[in-house]
């Protein structure tokens, strides 16, 4: 019999020695599935995904039903509470029986939360500050002509060209 030959040379995928990292982490948080977690903007659509979080699955004592908490922005609560019931339904679609019995939606600051300040909406990256055009600059040098000290002047020079170049954006 001949021996088959692998190309994995012996290593194992990340998400293989992940699994029951993420599984025990999910579970303590009440998400038997971490498919509701690490696919909530599927589930939930982008609109939806954008403006929220799910937090928590907790469980009655009566065993009727378990509670999803959301978290989103103050702004977003309303919308949020609209939607609820769409939302159980897409979420109970994953479990694929009536796991879900009610949503209750959790507000919090801006920012995030408090463990990782975690933002809602994708924020684009920071533009580069752009140096001021030499028409600005030498706008900013005749306006700054008549101050005799030389510190002074420079630093309202590059305060006028900073001006000058913003107003005219």
């Amino acid at each position: 019999m001949q021996r088959r030959s692998t190309t994995t040379y012996g290593f194992a995928q990340t998400g293989g020695l992940l699994k029951n990292s993420i599984r025990r982490a999910s579970e303590s948080r009440g998400f038997a599935q971490s498919r509701v977690l690490t696919h909530w903007e599927e589930i939930a659509g982008s609109d939806m995904a954008a403006i929220s979080r799910p937090v928590e699955i907790s469980y009655s004592r009566g065993g009727m039903g378990a509670t999803l908490t959301l978290l989103t922005t103050g702004a977003n609560a309303p919308l949020l509470e609209m939607r609820k019931e769409e939302l159980r339904e897409r979420v109970n679609g994953i479990y694929g029986y009536n796991a879900i019995a009610r949503i209750r939606v959790t507000q919090t600051a801006a920012t995030g939360f408090a463990e990782g300040r975690v933002a809602f909406e994708h924020r684009p990256a920071a533009k580069p500050e752009t140096a001021p055009r030499p028409e600005a600059l030498n706008e900013a040098h005749r306006a700054t002509e008549g101050i005799g000290d030389d510190s002074l002047r420079q630093a309202l020079e590059r305060l006028g060209a900073n001006v000058i170049t913003r107003s005219q954006r």
